[in-house]
């Protein structure tokens, strides 16, 4: 098993205001110590117009810093959209950053949201197909000496385009995944998964399982076929079991919350979540029951004095979502948490179903830098080496 931290790049914060400064040194602070413990990968996101959110629109600026700030964690896009950029630009920065950390660049690739798109004047419509065609680019601008192109999207007259990447023939792409079709996908182009959805371990098995039976009719876009599978689970690791799992589980909550990007404007957003954290327990199927009715006024009135909202999109399954407790959520996999013999049980249901890698959220808006800094040491020290003889 390999491990590594996904940064959306959030902090707590009051208000509208953002400390954009103490982020990013606090960033720069994680990731050197995460090099130091023995992580394997940095992935960072590219996100826009999402204040609070992520903080993290050109993930490639801090790429600069941390190939000086680190020696052997490999570096990656989580993901480069690239319907937003010219593949030229992308192939660039990417092989910068390839010979800047010595050949420790991977390439996640995905499409983002029509929010973020017509933001910039791209056409949600043409993501799919902008996708592909920066897609099939990237790996010739590479490897070609000199290099056109003549697609529906870009056209790109003979040039050399340098530098090229320090790795040979190029770095490992990936797709940011969230459903089967995406998980085909990557597999029909023979590049690797990163899968950002929240799944309970026994719903993943399903998608992995999908994901290794098709890529073995791969018709790779890059001169290799990757099949390797990372992970994004919520995670985080304390000396109190109950607590850290308490911490993690408010956490993920609040990055799930009605008015963030992965939930806003979608109507059945938390049936979908749900039912991808493993459904409904036992102990709350009368609650459910309950929460179904919330027609009735008086049901309405006491979700509000628990705190549960039931007129932002259906109620019943958001409600449930809100109650679920963290034991449940970490009995599940639904999130990596508790003392290091926890975290550890929960990772290995990730290694016996074919993870390759655990992609840790644990900065968020809810935990402190110093916490987030307390987890990662823990898991260099306890987590890590009980899997350092297991090869990939």
């Amino acid at each position: 098993m390999k491990f590594g931290l996904l940064y959306e790049m959030q902090r707590p914060f009051d208000g509208n205001e953002v400390d954009w400064n103490a982020l990013y040194r606090e960033t720069l602070d994680q990731c050197e110590l995460a090099d130091q413990v023995g992580f394997d990968n940095l992935w960072f996101v590219e996100h826009h117009f999402l204040m609070g959110f992520s903080g993290s629109p050109c993930p490639e600026v801090m790429f600069g810093a941390l190939s000086q700030r680190t020696k052997n964690i490999r570096i990656g896009f989580g993901v480069s959209i690239l319907p937003n950029h010219h593949p030229i630009r992308v192939a660039e920065r990417v092989a910068m950053v390839d010979q800047l950390t010595n050949g420790r660049v991977e390439v996640g690739t995905g499409r983002s949201n029509a929010y973020e798109q017509t933001g910039q004047g791209i056409d949600p419509r043409e993501t799919r197909e902008r996708w592909d065609e920066a897609l099939s680019m990237l790996p010739q601008i590479w490897q070609s000496d000199k290099f056109s192109w003549d697609g529906k999207f870009w056209n790109v007259p003979e040039r050399q385009v340098l530098p090229k990447p320090f790795q040979k023939p190029h770095p490992r792409m990936y797709l940011a995944c969230t459903q089967t079709e995406s998980f085909r996908l990557a597999a029909q182009k023979g590049i690797g998964v990163l899968s950002s959805a929240s799944y309970a371990v026994d719903i993943l098995k399903e998608h992995v399982k999908v994901y290794r039976d098709a890529i073995k009719d791969a018709d790779p876009v890059g001169a290799e076929i990757n099949e390797f599978w990372g992970n994004n689970v919520h995670s985080f690791c304390g000396k109190d079991d109950q607590a850290a799992k308490e911490l993690c589980a408010d956490s993920m909550k609040t990055f799930f919350g009605p008015d963030k990007p992965y939930i806003q404007g979608r109507i059945n957003a938390y049936e979908e979540l749900l039912e991808s954290w493993g459904g409904v327990p036992d102990n709350l199927k009368a609650d459910f029951g309950r929460w179904l009715r919330q027609s009735d006024d008086d049901h309405k009135a006491q979700a509000e004095e628990a705190g549960i909202s039931l007129d932002s999109g259906p109620g019943a399954a958001r409600a449930a979502v809100a109650e679920l407790d963290a034991n449940v959520l970490a009995d599940r996999g639904v999130i990596i948490a508790g003392n290091p013999e926890s975290c550890i049980k929960t990772i290995q249901t990730y290694e016996d179903i074919g993870v390759d890698q655990v992609m840790l959220i644990m900065q968020t808006e809810t935990i402190p830098h110093e916490k987030v800094m307390e987890s990662i040491e823990l898991f260099g020290k306890e987590v890590i080496p009980a899997f350092s003889g297991v090869k990939v």
